[in-house]
């Protein structure tokens, strides 16, 4: 076991992991990576819908994979080609993204609960040449003007059937001539983040960077651990977990993944129990509705397999986590600290033999990653237990931000760290801490929201002269989205009437929650929205507003 070094040459404090590094293969593209050995489990279910009992085994995974990228090539998809898919969990959803790899292609996954104007945006900034969805979805996708997938038993006139393209690749030649040869530095997956601050951006990740963070992630999975764990399929795949650490993590370690589309507290805890499942990455809301929902009782918890739950979108608050404790005494709880710029997990304790489990902490540092705290103001890297800026240098780092020159370079300094714009600190266990944000995204149920997003909807308001949106603390969600609002003279407008106008241009877990109209927004001499004293301002003005109604 290696042990974690401090560098200090230059002044320059760099921490790495207390174990040793791992090796990442050279020639091997995402998705051989993850299907290696597959035959050997040829007939053991890789994917299972919670709901319809809809089954994949290992050979059909590998089987379509093949069909599908043959079919996208037949239909001109080329090394590089963004292709956007749109769809909730299913079962074919790693084959679809695997599929579009092994073509050339990028997968980049769209949440299906956006608005159209928000899916357009991304299909157009990734100048995507294709999108996959289903039957459900056509409808937010069909104005597009691109070539459409649909996922569907019945066929639907104006796109192409997925079943039926895989049964055209069955009949079609050999194309491997044809073929142009994909390499670990191409583009495999361009997820969309909102990084730091700003709009939601493509990230462009290679077969290198997701393939070096498997390898480092999985770097203490036991021998007797591979096809035995049942992982569950409930954080959207979309999302770089869902599609990383879920969807990829498992079938390169031959386990299961019980596939849910859509969160429901019965259905959840009976696929626990049903599907023997031992692993659940979840957010943090889910574990509030264990501890605190009534339905939960109605269960025999002494039939659930679950060895641990995995919490990594958002904080978990200290009281939650003891009372899940005490309701699921066998079951550890593992946070971990990831982001899509970063291929996925980046910080975790999802090991065993790690050592102590700290509250609170987010993990350890993983094999192959490099981590330093810079003080924000002066960029100077800071000693062990001083909170700092966490900045992080690995094979996994994103290649920068698809055609955002400016935005790539204020989040990847020229030494190649990663800027996370997340407050924290290492102690002398090696324990990492989360203890702020610099960013300004907004963590509603584990989903990012971008306060600049809102912001760009309610200044196109006739009736809003300027606003600024911040996240205020909330038990259930982690964070909602809150708007202070300044309204042009004379305007009769409600705050009702404000959250509707948002509602009705962004997704769902986008709505402002709460909105307050003040006669002007905070600004420092820059320009720059002085957020901190906005939501300092708003929380106080709910507690009056509290006290006076009590």
């Amino acid at each position: 076991m290696g042990t974690c070094m401090e560098n200090f040459n230059e002044e320059e404090h760099i921490f790495r992991s207390k174990f040793k590094p791992v090796e990442v293969p050279d020639d091997v593209m995402l998705p051989e990576f993850v299907l290696q050995n597959a035959e050997l489990y040829a007939n053991k279910v890789a994917f299972v819908d919670v709901v319809s009992e809809k089954a994949m085994t290992y050979s059909e995974v590998v089987r379509d994979t093949r069909r599908f990228s043959k079919a996208l090539r037949s239909l001109g998809v080329r090394k590089g080609n963004v292709v956007i898919v749109v769809l909730p969990n299913v079962v074919e959803y790693g084959v679809i993204a695997l599929g579009i790899m092994a073509s050339g292609g990028v997968f980049s996954g769209a949440n299906p609960a956006s608005h159209v104007s928000e899916i357009k945006k991304q299909a157009d900034s990734a100048d995507a040449k294709l999108i996959v969805t289903d039957s459900t979805n056509y409808d937010k996708v069909k104005a597009l003007e691109l070539p459409v997938i649909v996922l569907a038993d019945e066929p639907i006139e104006e796109a192409m059937n997925y079943n039926k393209l895989l049964e055209a690749a069955d009949r079609a030649g050999d194309d491997s001539s044809a073929k142009k040869p994909v390499h670990q530095n191409d583009l495999c997956a361009m997820p969309f983040s909102s990084g730091t601050t700003g709009l939601s951006k493509g990230v462009m990740l290679t077969h290198r960077n997701v393939v070096a963070n498997l390898c480092s992630t999985l770097f203490g999975v036991e021998e007797e651990m591979i096809g035995n764990v049942t992982t569950l399929g409930l954080i959207p795949f979309f999302h770089i977990y869902g599609i990383t650490g879920i969807c990829c993590a498992t079938l390169r370690n031959k386990g299961k993944v019980v596939v849910m589309g859509r969160f429901d507290l019965k259905t959840f805890i009976s696929a626990l129990i049903r599907h023997e499942v031992n692993f659940a990455p979840i957010v943090p809301p889910i574990i509030l509705g264990l501890v605190k929902n009534p339905i939960v009782d109605e269960f025999d918890l002494s039939k659930l397999k679950l060895q641990a739950v995995m919490t990594a979108a958002a904080p978990l608050a200290p009281e939650v986590l003891n009372a899940f404790k005490q309701k699921f005494p066998g079951v550890v709880v593992q946070e971990a600290y990831g982001l899509t710029e970063h291929s996925c997990i980046t910080l975790t304790h999802a090991i065993k033999d790690a050592g102590t489990l700290h509250k609170n902490s987010v993990g350890f540092i993983l094999p192959n990653l490099e981590v330093k705290f810079i003080d924000p103001d002066t960029g100077r890297s800071l000693p062990r237990s001083t909170p700092g800026e966490i900045c992080v240098r690995s094979q996994c780092v994103m290649q920068g931000y698809y055609k955002q020159v400016d935005e790539t370079a204020h989040t990847i300094d020229k030494n190649g760290w990663l800027h996370t714009g997340d407050v924290g600190y290492i102690d002398d266990d090696e324990n990492i801490f989360i203890v702020d944000r610099i960013k300004e995204l907004i963590k509603y149920k584990g989903f990012q929201v971008a306060p600049a997003e809102l912001e760009a909807i309610l200044l196109s308001h006739p009736r809003v002269e300027d606003a600024a949106v911040v996240p205020l603390p909330d038990e259930e969600a982690g964070e909602i989205p809150a708007a202070s609002v300044v309204l042009s003279r004379g305007a009769r407008v409600s705050e009702e009437d404000i959250m509707n106008y948002v509602a009705s241009n962004a997704a769902h877990y986008k709505k402002v929650r709460v909105v307050h109209f003040v006669e002007t927004i905070p600004k420092s001499p820059s320009g720059k929205i002085m957020r901190r004293l906005i939501k300092e301002r708003m929380v106080q003005k709910m507690k009056t507003n509290k006290s006076n109604t009590s």
